[in-house]
Order: C-alpha cells, then structure tokens, then sequence
C-alpha cells in the first residue's frame, strides 16, 4: 500500500502495479497519518480498527496492513473506488 499523507481529504486514489494507493487527511507526524490510515480503512473494509495492523513500513509510505478476517479478495472488493 502507498500511503500519501496530508491530503484534503481521505480516499482511494486505485490500485497500480500491485499496490493499493491511498490518500490520508492526517500529516506524517507522530502517527497521525497511520492512525487515520487506519481509522479510514476501518470505516472502508467494514471491520474493526483492532482488525487491521500496520506490519511493515511504519514510517515508509509504503505500508503492509495486515487486516483479520478478510481475504485479499475481499479487501479489493471493499477498496474499489466507487
């Protein structure tokens, strides 16, 4: 996932080369954007935010999520910018 922080507003800009792209409406200080991150997928993908966990690239814009209870199927089915 590519994560571009400080955006107007939070939304799924699509998928490229493998990769969800993601725009946040936090800055990239002191985890404010991976917690909007977060927050804005859990709203996205129906599920708790104890369900989604931030595995890899914690202060990368490049992001894994791991995310409980769905598949990654399920997950492209949910972020597909409507």
């Amino acid at each position: 996932m590519r994560v571009y922080p400080s955006a107007p507003r939070s939304e799924v800009v699509g998928f490229t080369d493998g990769t969800w792209r993601i725009k946040v409406a936090a800055p990239p200080v002191k985890g404010k954007a991976n917690r909007e991150l977060i927050s804005y997928l859990s709203r996205q993908l129906g599920v708790s935010k104890n369900a989604l966990t931030i595995t890899g690239g914690h202060t990368s814009r490049n992001k894994v999520i791991a995310v409980a209870g769905l598949n990654t199927e399920d997950v492209a089915q949910r972020l597909r910018p409507k």
